[in-house]
């Protein structure tokens, strides 16, 4: 028989699969005609072979729906026995680096099968700006995160897992509290005062909201554009990188329902603890000897001594702590036909913090749909609505912290008291803020549509308009009151409103001319985004039963403001790409933008350009049949992007309202409070970007490395100018940051056997940030902490070297030190430590970072072990600065203090009050085993036994440990300890999930 080709995957294979039916096998002692149906099982043979019709061996043959399964040997060859009664059984045969075939047995026993390269990679579709194009024929720097980052993984925020799986993206979660916003920044910050986050597309169109809106089972991709090349398409938007976001529609075919959910549990990873009573007890006496007094009473405040002599004690942190909890609902359909296709989900998303008080609430629902109504003639919709809430009074951490364990929680009639340490009235009960009523509520509201028009008189012309609108109301109502300390009442009412809309006209061509191919695709487009909001502050009430809802009786004058802004943008831009036989790639941009943000003395225009070149090495001929180099493609790109960097109408002078006496009687008037500047301009990014793309061992190990140097110019800053003209400073274009930096990914295949696979993606970025100059002098802002030739967010600080101990001469360099207080080096060497003593310490940004990836898949069962660290970062540490208040401050056991037995070289004593006001500059670089999760598929033969279409079932843990040398709850974070007296409320540590989770679908 000869061979016959099939069509497989979209690729037309030159020799797929040559069956021979074989007599089967004449059993000793019985009749050669014996039917195969009397066999117990029927025993299946063949041989694989590669592209140059060689034997392949290691190559997996498994029974579909079952466990069963071999592996060729060193010729290519295989056995398979299919046990008798298997329904309709397919050979399911697959290979590191070759197409995956399924055959179906069909009553055949002897098969030839020919396996093709697996060009996936290359092939692969990926979402660029305004369009896709083959993963072959990128020149930018796009990278897709991966799928598993979207799922099983416990976040409230798409952000929140993709931190550490993506080279040159650093996201940082400044805080825990459910519903908080994690900080993202793509390759380094590239600006002092503007904005450093990145610019957010879905579905082709910019997303008015937040990422705190987008239930992540929805997102079918995300790509993350990084160089100028990519992002240039989108001008100022652009300047801080895009994350394209891809939702997913309905496809071809009957409905399938699925479902996604997840619950847990959640823990407070407790790092710091507040010392015991006897602790604190004792704490009062080292600093009574400290000071140098003699007590006369073993504490401070009389409510105190009242509970140490009864015994009576209140652990603060157990009491501000609750079982956290987060759960997660998805539930979609999805179908259509060839000419109406949908796809509509809905989502509840709750998490319950481990602190009292804290929550965070989400619901969603999305429809997409997309309708061919002539050959020539697409049309679709998108809606979608989300509301967050995170209401609620909420415990204060801070006063947990520091609160003397021998308060009083309670009054005698069960309510909280509002000072535990009577007759001190500066610390408040910890859970006093429980009694305020506290609302928090952000609606999100889009649709989008858009209709495109293939023109039948040129194959490949096609025009597309876009068109968004959103809505975003936003209420914020506070109020507290006697239950809280405040006699007078207290209440607050914000409302916001934003309105935003974009309209595209887009116009594309592509065609092959033979071996050349040309992509053309222009664009039109324009967008205005509305901002409003007023906010109500009234006191004097004569009680707190009516609150916020009746703000206006309180007794004092309310204060009222309100604000209005609207800034537009204009652009056109033109992008070509040209390639010929996908191995010599072109892309030339060109985007022009006008913002009303701007003046008339410059142009509210600028324009941005870029180019982009690429060579598919892999694809030339002396190449092509190369054992060993799968791929390897280079790629340079070049260009410039745009950041508009201020807010509407700061170019102009601004006017303040005041009050001033005329003929004895009190008028309104205006002042001007702000200088405008009409000069002002863009700040502009030139960057560029070197890459290699490689594949060796037919894709078993990939990777990319790529180096870029991008320097922004025309920074926004704040010059000072002298006083006598009426105002401090003026906001100009006055200087320059550069970047540089390295990325890397690799990707090995390091175990394939029929059985198990062990896979490991590894990711690591570092970025060298650098200010050339501001103002223009040449010199530093030592009180904005910038230093030229240094990174951004410096620290500028004295050297700590010890702490001064009993004995120890003071008298010559630091005069007014005593035992206990910091000792710090003389690094100008005039033997005083002075202000002059201080000097450049670090940076808040990390010198590199990256995260591990090893998953191991044995059968059904898979386990993924995700690593993330982050290096080289220095902040101050406020856990450290704590002020003791007279010995009325709780100290964590675990940051301790000075005393003259125990001699500390790195803890001040209890009477230093740090006059200095040095900020404890710390390391806080981290390795974090981020998350791990267990996932079981079931077999295709049980679901389809069922009547499903897929079934699995899961466990996920994540923050499950962190290596660190900070002290403090968590190196990422910015709380501290304080000293009792501010508003801790917000504060919420890094917490511990587990969850078990649930996929499945009907079909």
């Amino acid at each position: 028989m000869q061979a016959k080709s099939i069509l497989l995957c979209g690729a037309l294979l030159p020799a797929a699969v040559v069956a021979a039916p074989l007599a089967a096998p004449r059993v000793p002692g019985q009749p050669a005609a014996t039917s195969r149906a009397a066999l117990a099982d029927i025993v299946v043979t063949g041989k694989v072979l590669d592209e140059k019709q060689a034997g392949l061996p290691g190559v997996t043959v498994v029974l579909k729906g079952t466990t069963l399964g071999t592996s060729t040997d060193t010729d290519g060859n295989f056995t398979l026995r299919v046990p008798d009664g298997t329904a309709s059984p397919t050979l399911v045969i697959s290979s590191v680096g070759y197409v995956r075939q399924e055959i179906p047995v069909n009553g055949r026993t002897s098969f030839t099968v020919n396996l093709a390269p697996n060009t996936q990679d290359l092939n692969e579709v990926v979402v660029v700006g305004y369009g896709t194009q083959k993963r072959s024929d990128v020149t930018g720097s796009v990278v897709s995160v991966p799928q598993d980052r979207l799922e099983k993984i416990p976040v409230s925020n798409v952000a929140q897992a993709l931190a550490g799986s993506v080279p040159g993206v650093n996201i940082t979660t400044s805080s825990s509290v459910p519903g908080a916003q994690p900080s993202i920044n793509i390759r380094g910050v590239r600006s002092i005062t503007a904005s450093t986050d990145p610019y957010i597309i879905v579905d082709g169109l910019p997303f008015p909201g937040s990422l705190n809106d987008i239930n992540s089972n929805d997102i079918a991709s995300i790509e993350i554009l990084k160089d100028a090349s990519s992002t240039a398409i989108y001008g100022t938007r652009g300047s801080n990188g895009v994350i394209l976001i891809t939702s997913k529609r309905g496809k071809t075919g009957k409905p399938e329902i699925r479902y996604n959910g997840y619950a847990g549990p959640e823990y407070l990873i407790q790092r710091l603890n507040p010392l015991s009573g006897p602790a604190y007890a004792q704490k009062y006496q080292d600093y009574a000897a400290q000071r140098g007094f003699t007590p006369t009473q073993p504490l401070p405040n009389y409510t105190e001594v009242t509970n140490l002599q009864a015994g009576q004690t209140v652990d603060w942190m157990k009491e501000i702590k609750q079982q956290g909890s987060i759960q997660d609902h998805n539930l979609s359909i999805s179908g259509g036909t060839d000419n109406v296709k949908y796809f509509v989900s809905g989502e509840f998303f709750n998490q319950r913090g481990t602190l009292k008080g804290f929550q965070f609430q989400r619901v969603s629902l999305r429809s997409n749909i997309d309708a061919t109504l002539t050959p020539w003639l697409r049309v679709g919709t998108s809606s979608f609505f989300s509301t967050n809430n995170d209401s609620g009074g909420r415990a204060d951490l801070t006063l947990a912290q520091v609160t003397s364990p021998y308060g009083s929680e309670f009054n005698p009639d069960g309510t909280y008291t509002v000072y535990p340490e009577l007759p001190e009235l500066l610390i408040k009960n910890p859970l006093a803020s429980l009694t305020n009523t506290r609302e928090s509520r952000v609606n999100q509201l889009i649709g989008t549509g858009y209709a495109e028009v293939a023109f039948p008189f040129l194959e490949g012309l096609k025009y597309r308009l876009n068109g968004t609108y959103g809505y975003r109301p936003y209420r914020y109502a506070y109020y507290e009151g006697r239950s809280f300390g405040n006699l007078n009442g207290f209440a607050q009412l914000t409302n916001d409103e934003r309105h935003n809309y974009t309209l595209e006209n887009i116009l594309s061509y592509a065609h092959d001319f033979g071996k050349h191919h040309v992509d053309f695709t222009g664009l039109y487009s324009a967008q205005e985004n509305r901002y409003f909001t007023t906010t109500e502050n009234g006191s004097g009430f004569i009680n707190d039963q009516i609150g916020f809802n009746g703000i206006g009786g309180g007794s004092l004058t309310p204060t009222l403001s309100s604000y209005s802004e609207r800034r537009a943008l204009v652009s056109q831009m033109a992008r070509l790409n040209y390639n010929y036989d996908s191995r010599y790639l072109l892309t030339l941009t060109a985007r022009r933008d006008g913002s009303t943000v701007f003046g008339v003395n410059n142009s509210k225009y600028a324009i941005f350009p870029s180019l982009a070149v690429g060579w598919n090495v892999a694809n030339e001929a002396f190449l092509k049949d190369n054992s060993v180099l799968t791929a390897l493609k280079l790629r340079f790109s070049y260009g410039t992007t745009g950041n508009e960097g201020i807010n509407p109408y700061q170019t102009i002078t601004g006017l303040a309202q005041l009050q001033y006496a005329y003929s004895g009687v009190t008028t309104v008037g205006l002042r001007a409070n702000t200088l405008g500047n009409a000069g002002l301009k863009w700040e502009q990014t030139t960057s560029a970007n070197y890459a290699i793309d490689f594949g060796f061992l037919k894709n078993r190990i990939t990777g990319t490395v790529e180096y870029y140097d991008a320097t922004t110019n025309d920074l926004l800053l704040n010059r000072q100018i002298p006083i006598i003209s009426g105002y401090g400073s003026i906001l100009d274009n006055v200087g320059s940051v550069r970047n540089q930096g390295v990325e890397g990914v690799l990707t090995t295949v390091n175990v394939q056997t029929p059985s198990f696979t062990w896979e490991t993606s590894l990711n690591a970025s570092a970025v060298r940030n650098r200010l050339l100059q501001i103002y223009g002098t040449g010199g530093d802002d030592i009180g904005n902490n910038l230093f030229i030739g240094r990174p951004l967010r410096g620290i500028y600080d004295y050297v700590k070297t010890g702490v001064w101990q009993q004995g120890e001469d003071v008298s010559k360099t630091d005069p007014s030190a005593k035992p206990g207080d910091l000792k710090f080096a003389d690094l100008n060497g005039d033997g005083t430590i002075t202000s002059l003593d201080r000097t450049y310490l670090g940076s808040n940004l990390p010198d590199w970072q990256g995260g591990i990836t090893n998953t191991f898949t044995y059968k059904g069962v898979s386990l993924r072990v995700f690593f993330q660290t982050v290096q080289g970062v220095l902040r101050n540490n406020g856990n450290l600065n704590y002020v003791d208040l007279g010995g009325r401050i709780n100290v964590p056991q675990e940051i301790g203090y000075w005393t003259p037995q125990n001699m500390s070289q790195d803890r001040p004593g209890l009477n230093y009050t740090n006059p200095r006001n040095y900020g404890y500059a710390s390391n806080a670089s981290f390795t974090r085993l981020k998350d791990v999760t267990l996932n079981y598929s079931f077999p295709a033969g049980l679901t389809e036994k069922w009547h499903l279409g897929t079934l699995s079932v899961y466990v996920s843990g994540r923050n499950l440990y962190t290596w660190t040398p900070w002290i403090g709850w968590d190196p990422e974070q910015t709380y501290t300890v304080g000293n009792g007296t501010g508003n801790g409320g917000t504060n919420f540590p890094q917490v511990r999930t587990f969850v078990a989770g649930l996929n499945v679908s009907l079909r």
